[in-house]
């Protein structure tokens, strides 16, 4: 029923403004669609979009919200520390990162925050 749809990750955020700084300015997407609701993106070679919109219960999830599979992740940490975001430290039974990056077999994840607290990932090799 639902195989041969697209999908968009959908993330709540507090100040649209703010948000749409970082998810320009910083990690480069690129406006697909704005309306009063707020802000789809594209997210280009993905086949889905990114849709940002004000919310009183933005950052509440403690979940990762969405990942985004890169092939270098170590060149596009590189890349958006030097824009200024701070990737997640994590030391969990299992999931151990070192710099910023974790290696979980043949796969690698870093973890970083919007403005509102969003968990956004990058990995390589998940499958998505």
């Amino acid at each position: 029923m639902l195989k041969a749809t697209r999908v968009a990750a959908t993330l709540a955020v507090s100040d649209i403004d703010r948000a749409r700084r970082f998810y320009e300015d910083v990690l480069g997407f690129s406006v697909y669609r704005e309306d009063p609701n707020g802000i789809v993106y594209e997210v280009p070679g993905a086949g889905a979009n990114l849709f940002i919109y004000p919310s009183q219960f933005a950052g509440t999830n403690q979940a990762t919200a969405a990942t985004f599979e890169v092939q270098d992740i170590e060149a596009t940490v590189a890349t958006l520390r030097e824009k200024g975001v701070a990737f997640e430290e994590y030391d969990f039974p299992g999931l151990k990162t070192e710099e910023g990056i974790a290696t979980l077999g043949p796969e690698k994840a870093a973890w970083f925050k919007d403005p509102d607290g969003n968990i956004l990932a990058v990995g390589t090799e998940f499958g998505i």
